[in-house]
């Protein structure tokens, strides 16, 4: 059985004073604010984050982030490659046994020697276990969310417990949907902001790791995931 997944395309960007004056002023709207923990996992050899696959619990659900494959038939000028470039893209999964299906496929090496049965139920966390999955970072976010509707993008300014300030301009495509009119969205909407640089803006977790973490953050890098 497939499950619909969606895909998350994003731009970071550093938040300031003056962020929520332009908010303002360009008619975003403001959604609400809420706080919430995230704790991530994986094995102690970091098999999946060295493959840029994320797991996390996030308000007692989980969600499984996979870099997306991008289809090769997109053609972009200059201009829409660096904009591009500037963008994650990760699809979200959040169906707990494709989820689980999805880890063991990634650490199947460890998993060869004895079959794993994994549970549906929430509660039950046997499977991180099974698996060899620890909890590797824990931090609480403050989000306030706002809605630029004209363009279809929600951004996001997240201040997190160790002291990093982000902002995020996000559209979720549906499987199979246009990528391409997904980032002209946020080019758009960045410009709307006045965000400059062609550099990516590092986000909670890189900070994170940078600062907690530096055996494991030395790793990714190396890999060229972070």
């Amino acid at each position: 059985m497939s499950f619909q997944m969606s895909m998350e395309v994003e731009r970071k960007f550093l938040c300031n004073a003056d962020t929520l004056k332009t908010l303002e002023k360009i008619g975003a709207v403001c959604v609400g604010q809420r706080q919430f923990s995230d704790q991530y996992f994986d094995t102690p050899k970091f098999d999946l984050t060295l493959k840029d696959v994320w797991l996390r619990k996030r308000k007692g659900c989980w969600e499984l982030k996979c870099p997306a494959t991008v289809d090769g038939t997109e053609e972009m000028n200059g201009e829409q490659s660096k904009a591009a470039a500037l963008c994650t893209r990760y699809m979200e999964i959040t169906n707990l046994p494709e989820i689980q299906q999805r880890v063991k496929e990634v650490i199947k090496d460890m998993c060869e020697d004895r079959e794993t049965e994994t549970s549906s139920s929430q509660e039950d966390e046997s499977w991180l276990s099974k698996m060899n999955l620890v909890c590797f970072a824990e931090f609480t976010t403050v989000r306030r969310s706002f809605t630029l509707e004209e363009e279809v993008v929600q951004i996001d300014l997240d201040q997190a417990d160790f002291g990093y300030h982000v902002g995020e301009i996000e559209v979720l495509v549906p499987e199979g949907g246009d990528v391409q009119s997904a980032l002209e969205k946020i080019e758009r909407t960045a410009q709307k902001l006045g965000l400059t640089g062609d550099q990516r803006v590092e986000g909670k977790m890189n900070v994170y790791l940078k600062r907690n973490n530096p055996e494991h953050y030395a790793r990714l890098l190396s890999e060229h995931v972070l």
